[in-house]
Parts: structure tokens; C-alpha cells; sequence
């Protein structure tokens, strides 16, 4: 796979004029996946707190507050990125890769678990991606991380990605992680989709993202599927996840043997040690 593809699709390298550092990258891996990045003396990247995977010796690291895109704004303008920072679920801290050597270096990053590494253009997409909570992974020096604001209360409460989403600005990439398999739709102007709620991991600004109903209170209440779904109405981007990891927490915890999670399902039981055999809780 050559530098800049994702996967075995080319991406150009563009030289562009704006704010954010220009790199190279490469994602790696099919459901465990990280993304290697390439920079040129002088360039950097900005990570979240604890995702590298490894670097060259030539590139150096320093933790900054917020997200590094506004070392010139002052404290309190570092306060106010990290703040943001902290709203949306990620740490106060990120880390600033740059690299201070000699020709070429590169530096990983890893997803948390599984799923796909999406790159993003932000120049491409007019400048802003809305995505969900926890799912920035890395981008290059520049790119502004930020909050969004759901206006609905009702899609607040009940769209599945609460009120505060983020919001990436800028002009260079940006790689987000979304689990299980990524699905890219384009919505023509007026085009509805319905969503599982869990299943949105981003859009671009134009969509407009609402709820509604299931359908008859019999589907709701046996359906499987919640109360609402998501509505996502174009023009415009959107991508999907087929592994949200609530569902992947979910599941977890419901396999999970009851005496790791401090009770116990003999607790009461006549069949006692019996009835974990019977119900395939050997474990």
C-alpha cells in the first residue's frame, strides 16, 4: 500500500496553503487498525493522550493543553480548548508530535478496539466535520477540535449521541476511529435516512440530524431497536458504524460471568453450581 491510500484507493498529497501541517499517512491492519504518519522536518502532528504506537527517535514529544491548534491564543485560550476538550469526553491533554531532525519520520497511532480509521480532508468538506464523542484519534498540527451542540432537546435526550457532539475545524486531515465496519452515504437535498441511534459516528454540517419514532408502541416496546430512530436528512455526508461500542460494552457485560461482577447467579439458586451448566455459564 502506497503512502497516502486508504485502502488501495489513492490519495493525493495536497500542498495546501492553510493552517494545518501537510503529511503523508498509511492506515494498517483490518480490524485492528492504526495509521502511520509521515512528516518532514518541521512538521507535526497532534494526537490524543496514550494512542501511540510507536515513533521514530527524531521526532519529539510535548503535551499541551487543548489541542495545540492555538499556542498563541494565551492561557486562557488553552483553557477554553481543553475545557471543550474535556466537554466532549476526551482528555484535557493531547500530545504534540514534531519532527526536529533530518529527512523523513514517521510516527502511529492505534485505534482503542475494533473497527476503522477514517481519513478526513477537512479542506474537502468545507472545513468542518461533526463526529461522535471519543472518536478523534490523531490529525495534522492545526486542525481545531471543538464542540457541537444539538439544538433539539428532544434529539439531545434521545439521539443517542447526547447533546455535545465534535466538531473538527480546520483545514488539513483528521483521522477518527468508528468500530466495526464504516459505511460512507451521500444524501442528495431532501433525502431522509433512518439510523439506529448508536450506529451515527459522523456528518457533515449540512445534514441535519433529528429523531423519530420507531413506529407503533408494539415495535417499540418489542422490536429490539429503542424508541427512536435517527433521522439524517441532506444534503450532505454522513458515515456509519456497524459495532457501536455501547453495544460492544453491552454485550461484554451481559457475557461476563456474574461473580466477576460481584454477585453471583448461585446466590439463592437450588441448582447452585448445576444451573451455570445448564445455561452455559461454565466459566
Amino acid at each position: 500500500m502506497a503512502w497516502g491510500n486508504f485502502p488501495s484507493v489513492p490519495v493525493a498529497r495536497h500542498q495546501s496553503s492553510g493552517s494545518a501541517d501537510d503529511i503523508d499517512f498509511e492506515i494498517k491492519g483490518a480490524e485492528m487498525q492504526f495509521v502511520e504518519i509521515e512528516l518532514d522536518p518541521g512538521e507535526s502532528a497532534v494526537a490524543e493522550a496514550g494512542s501511540m504506537m510507536f515513533k521514530s527517535a527524531a521526532i519529539t514529544m510535548n503535551t499541551v493543553f487543548g489541542d495545540g491548534s492555538n499556542s498563541g491564543g494565551g492561557f486562557m485560550g488553552k483553557l477554553l480548548g481543553a475545557g471543550k476538550r474535556l466537554i466532549t469526553g476526551e482528555s484535557l491533554f493531547t500530545t504534540v508530535f514534531t519532527h526536529e531532525g533530518q529527512g523523513k519520520a514517521r510516527v502511529a497511532f492505534a485505534a482503542p478496539y475494533a473497527g476503522h480509521i477514517l481519513p478526513i480532508k477537512l479542506d474537502s468538506m468545507g472545513g468542518t466535520l461533526i463526529c461522535q464523542k471519543d472518536s478523534f484519534l490523531c490529525a495534522a498540527k492545526g486542525v481545531s477540535l471543538g464542540i457541537a451542540f444539538q439544538k433539539r432537546i428532544m434529539t439531545g435526550l434521545f439521539g443517542g449521541e447526547g447533546f455535545v457532539m465534535q466538531k473538527l475545524d480546520g483545514d488539513g486531515w483528521v483521522f477518527v476511529h468508528m468500530g466495526g465496519t464504516l459505511v460512507e452515504k451521500e444524501l442528495a437535498s431532501g433525502e431522509e435516512l433512518h439510523v439506529d441511534t448508536g450506529c451515527v459516528a459522523a456528518y457533515t454540517p449540512s445534514v441535519d440530524f433529528d429523531i423519530v419514532r420507531v413506529g407503533s408502541v408494539k415495535s417499540m416496546i418489542f422490536g429490539g431497536e429503542g424508541v427512536f430512530f435517527a433521522r439524517l436528512v441532506g444534503p450532505g455526508k454522513v458515515w456509519l458504524q456497524s459495532l457501536p461500542f455501547s453495544r460492544l460494552a453491552g454485550r461484554i457485560w451481559a457475557a461476563a460471568p456474574q461473580n466477576m461482577l460481584g454477585s453471583s447467579k448461585e446466590e439463592g439458586s437450588i441448582l447452585g453450581p448445576l444451573g451455570n451448566l445448564l445455561d452455559g455459564d461454565n466459566s
